[in-house]
């Protein structure tokens, strides 16, 4: 593999579809509601992936400095550990993905509400520094979240409910009901899942440098943790969708159900390495989900 190739693999291509999971659920559902430009909608778009490249990168540059990541390590391995690129290489990376955020996060901005000077432009523009320093400071910095058990936390918070809502009201310019709230808490703990399962295969390796929640509860409390997160994802979504007018449309994403049911029943019997497929199984089914959610909701209309 050419370097090229190893800068592209470093951006662990597989994680995106969970980031675009949140956005393309706000902005379905804000399109169901409100007519939505497609300049916002690729700016979202645009934003939201480089928010995901620049935490991946400074994640395993985060981890390549404190020595977490090893040649035992259960998941795949990364440039760094592998010998492919260097600490200079990702750090450039990083600057280059969080100025890449910023200048997308401004375009976006500015499309949505013709200036950067209002008052809700500000308030994004501070929403949108939160997020960068949220997407390094996962394993980098001086107390870096994700080696105090807290990823859980940002998680739910920057991928459920700043996701969810902050692309609703970005093309929408409202927030019509709180209930709104329930979409974005069921992205918010499927993507707690993804984290949970990584943390769960990652145990063994992790033990030594970091501390993650199947660490603090043990395996088998992370597997049925796991398991209350896809029910409570499950509850949030089929509650917004009960609070709507009832339409048979609104429950699409019902349609996405056994390839969740799949993966619940992989991480029970899986260990270890064996649980690396379950990570990708879930990132599809979270963004399939979100698809199905929104367009059942646009279909409606019609």
């Amino acid at each position: 593999m050419s370097k090229l190739g190893y800068y592209v693999a470093a951006m662990r291509l597989r994680t995106l579809p969970l980031s675009l999971a949140g956005v393309s659920l706000g902005l379905m559902l804000a399109a169901s509601d409100y007519i939505v430009r497609w300049d916002v909608v690729l700016f979202t778009v645009l934003t939201a992936l480089f928010l995901q490249i620049l935490s991946n990168v400074s994640n395993e540059l985060g981890d390549a400095l404190r020595g977490t990541d090893s040649g035992d390590r259960q998941g795949p391995a990364y440039s760094i550990s592998a010998g492919r690129l260097g600490i200079r290489d990702f750090k450039v990376m990083v600057w280059v993905y969080a100025v890449l955020s910023a200048l997308s996060g401004l375009a976006l901005i500015k499309c949505s509400y013709g200036t950067l000077l209002s008052l809700e432009s500000v308030l994004f523009m501070i929403l949108g520094f939160a997020a960068i320093s949220s997407a390094m400071r996962y394993t980098l910095g001086k107390s870096p979240y994700g080696y105090r058990g807290m990823g859980d936390v940002y998680v739910f918070i920057f991928f459920g409910i700043v996701s969810v809502l902050g692309s609703y009201l970005i093309a929408a310019h409202d927030i019509p009901s709180w209930f709104l709230l329930l979409p974005a808490s069921a992205i918010g703990f499927f993507s707690m899942a993804v984290l949970n399962v990584n943390n769960i295969r990652d145990m063994s390796t992790d033990a030594a440098t970091r501390m993650t929640v199947p660490l603090k509860i043990g395996e088998k409390g992370a597997k049925v943790y796991q398991t209350v997160l896809i029910v409570l994802g499950w509850a949030a979504m089929l509650g917004y969708a009960f609070s709507r007018v009832f339409s048979l449309w609104h429950y699409l994403f019902v349609l996405t159900l056994p390839l969740f049911v799949l993966h619940v029943a992989g991480v029970w019997r899986g260990h270890g390495r064996s649980l690396d497929s379950m990570l990708p199984l879930l990132v599809i089914s979270t963004f399939l989900f979100a698809l199905l959610g929104g367009l059942g909701f646009i279909v409606f209309l019609f």
